[in-house]
This record gives C-alpha cells, structure tokens and sequence, in this order.
C-alpha cells in the first residue's frame, strides 16, 4: 500500500451533528455510514488508495445503532491512518497463517538454517494445539497468555496427559515466532490491525528454596568424576559401540555433540595436536533429513589437545582402515549433496557404499565419528545411549552428553587455565557463560577460594 488517498471530509448519508463532530477529528478522510434497505444495521465505509494507485472502498457492517456505527467508523479510520493497514475480511485460522507465514516468510527471509528449522519445529508443535484451530481474528490475548503459561509451567495437554514445563529459553522462541506470525498477518496479509502477542508477558515462578536444607548444592554433579568416566568408557569398549570415541572426543575436548558428529579428518593436524571444529551435524524434523551447518556461534575455531586424544584418534583412524577392509565393498562412504529450499542452501548428508557411484554434485565427506560400517553416526543414537546408560550405569546418575563439555570446562579451570583460554576453546561468545554455566561445577575449586582468606588472616 502506497500511501492514502485521504482527503476532504468524514460525510454520513444523514448529515447530523455527529458528523459535524467527526469533521474536526478527519478532516483529512472521507467516510460514511448508511442503512442498506430491509436491514436493521448501519453500514459503515470510507475510502483509501489501493496498491494499484487507484481508489478502493471499505465496508463494514457496523450496529443497530447509527452513533455505534459512527465511532467504528471514526476507529476503523484511525487505525489506517496510524499504520495505513485495514483488516480484511478473513476466515483463516492461526494455523493456516502460521503455514502462511512459514513460506512466504520465514523460508525466504536471511535467518540461518538452524534458526528457521528451530521456528518449523515450534510452529509444528503450535499447530497441534486447539489454539491454532481458532479463526485468527477471534485469538485473544489472553488465549496466548494461557498458551504460555501452559508452556511456562506445564500442566494438562489438550489430550489430558501431565506436560511438563518447557526452558525460558524455549518459551522465549515460542514468543518471538507467535509475535512474528501476527505481524505477519498484520502487514503483509492485512488481516488484523493489532498485535494480540504484544499483550502477552513470560511470567515465571517464585523460586522455591528449601532453607534447612543440608549437604551439597543442586548444582553438584553437573560433571563426571575421573572414576564415572572410566566405568562410562569401559562399558562402551567392552560392548564395541561405535559411540565411545565421539564421548573420548567430548571429554578432552569439550566439543558439542553436532560438532563432534560433524568433525572430519581433514580437520585434525595429529602432529600438531590441534583440530579445526567448523560445522555442525543436526537432523531436521520438517524436513527429514541430516545436514552439516555451521556452529552454534558460526565461527571457526581451532582446539588444541593433548598426547591422550591424539593417542586415541590415532588407533581410532586404524580402527576404521581395518573396518574398511572387512566390509570390503559393501563399507559405507558418506557424502555431502547441496539442496536448494528457494534461497537456502542445506549440505544434506548422504551414504553410500563403496561399490556405488555417486550421482553428479555428491562431495565426499570422511566423518571421525561413525558407525563400524562407515555411515556417519546420528545425534538420535547418542542420545538414546545417554539414556540408556543413566539405567544401566549405577552411580552416573541422569547423564546427557553435555556433561562431558561441562567436565572438560571444568577439569581445566580447576586445574589452572585462564578464563580466556577456555572461552576460546569452548567457542563461547560471552565469556560469562563460560564461568557462570560451567565454572560452579567444581567443589575442590569452591573451597580453595574459601580459604584464600585464610592466608591474609594469618599473614602468609
């Protein structure tokens, strides 16, 4: 829409007083309210310039009262004059709009990858709630609210089953994408005239806190000691799973599970004993497949590591030399194919066997972490194994395989590593993550700063 074509003075079919009123409030818009014969409602109209350039005429049925009809009138006139956007007379519903949204808006816009796959994710989750069943227009700020709320705190599903609550930094997304979508029907589709989502607030829970409480912190735990990462790899060994050297990598190197699934060859120096971590594995539900992107901070960095790992990537890297061998030509090869989604680009993953020619734009990748037959390993499985060991192991405890980067972020702080240092290696962009998420986790840490006082008391 172009601009208004507002001009002249807000007309009624029966000139009254009301409308001698309303000539000072538009004296730069030309409406009208009438009655159209055998109805018992007023009509309300008044005209604005098209995005063709030519003048358009808006309707509305207003009231059995002509002073009501007026004032939506003088409402609907204010509304456009502010944001030169008129509601449409429309019957989708929040999830018709969020599909709307997601390829007319989100698809084509510049986010990254992992971005627009996180916002398909909620939106699919969304669309399953009675919520998204309604008629746009009739979704209320307080419906979202509740919706929210529901996210925050849990409670009953639509379906009757206990949900429990999701992440702040979920909700978060959740908020964001809902105020994208209703802004979208706002100025791109004209459907609605106002945000309902501006009205909504992330409320949170008073922290519970349990004053007699007696022992170590919650916050123990939250790293592997040297003994439950030996029972952990010692489990792994015994059974051959494939898994063990994408948890030995974690370990002392602190990478994260998509980069350590996305780690190539090409990207250790063994003689050096530095690796270049420079993308990530991660699967998609929408769009069923497994790419390699970039970085959760979208920079490359450079990890350096000791005579242990470059030890264990060595027998690894013989390991699947002889694999190869005895699977002969049925031994998998892993590929990289560039798909084209309007104007994203996604490194789909793709496998293959040796005897297999690959078709035309296939790039072959050689992944360190994979399984004994060669196809690249997938982020389901470890996670799956995580589980798995949290009942199998007893001691580990509910163990998820960030732990292993917290265990390596601490293991090297307490052992004396600047702060920067750690950072850089962690790819953090702020450096109080690094200390304020990971750095607690250590208690010999705690106590010798504890007694640091200690020493100026005594004068030493």
């Amino acid at each position: 829409m172009t601009g208004a074509w507002i001009s002249g003075i807000l007309e009624t079919s029966h000139r009254s007083s009301a409308a001698c009123h309303m000539k000072g409030v538009f004296n730069m818009a030309k409406g009208s309210v009438s009655k159209k014969k055998g109805r018992k409602k007023w009509y309300y109209r008044f005209y604005i310039t098209g995005e063709d350039g030519k003048p358009k005429q808006i309707e509305r049925a207003g009231t059995e009262s002509k002073a009501e009809t007026e004032r939506m009138l003088r409402k609907a006139m204010e509304e456009y004059e502010s944001k030169l956007v008129i509601a449409q007379n429309s019957n989708l519903t929040l999830a018709e709009v969020i599909d709307m949204w997601l390829e007319e808006g989100l698809k084509p816009s510049s986010l990254a990858n992992g971005t627009v796959h996180q916002y398909m994710t909620k939106a699919n989750k969304i669309k399953r709630h009675p919520l998204a069943q309604r008629k746009l227009k009739a979704v209320t700020s307080s419906q979202l609210q509740a919706y929210i709320d529901f996210l925050s705190f849990g409670g009953t599903d639509p379906n009757g089953a206990q949900a429990k609550p999701i992440a702040s930094g979920t909700v978060n997304v959740y908020m964001a994408m809902l105020h994208k979508v209703f802004k979208f029907a706002i100025y791109s589709k004209r459907i609605l005239t106002a945000n309902p989502m501006d009205y909504v607030v992330k409320r949170t829970k008073p922290a519970d806190c349990d004053i007699f409480q007696n022992g170590e912190s919650q916050d123990a735990g939250q790293v592997l000691s040297l003994e439950q990462y030996r029972i952990l790899t010692d489990y792994l060994r015994k059974r051959g799973n494939p898994c063990l050297l994408a948890v030995q990598i974690s370990y002392y190197a602190g990478l994260r599970l998509g980069e350590v699934l996305g780690l190539a060859w090409e990207d250790i120096d063994l003689e050096k004993q530095c690796m270049t971590i420079c993308r990530s594995l991660s699967y998609s539900s929408s769009r069923k497949a497994t790419s390699l992107g970039p970085t959760k901070t979208k920079k490359t960095r450079t990890v350096d590591f000791g005579d242990t790992l470059a030890e264990i990537l060595r027998r690894a890297k013989m390991a699947q030399a002889r694999e190869s061998l005895r699977y002969g030509p049925m031994y998998k090869v892993n590929y990289v194919q560039r798909t084209v989604d309007r104007n994203r680009t996604y490194n789909d993953l793709r496998t293959l066997s040796q005897n297999e020619a690959p078709p035309k734009g296939y790039i072959p990748i050689n992944l360190v972490c994979v399984r004994h037959d060669g196809e690249y390993q997938r982020q389901s499985t470890i996670t799956s194994l995580c589980q798995d060991l949290s009942k199998s192991l007893s001691g580990l405890g509910h163990f998820h395989f960030h732990q292993l980067r917290h265990t390596y972020t601490s293991n090297l702080l307490a052992n004396g590593a600047t702060p920067k240092d750690v950072q850089e290696l962690l790819g953090h962009a702020d450096i109080r993550t690094t200390m304020n998420v990971y750095a607690h986790a250590e208690r010999d840490s705690k106590r010798a700063t504890a007694r640091l006082l200690d020493k100026l008391a005594s004068g030493e």
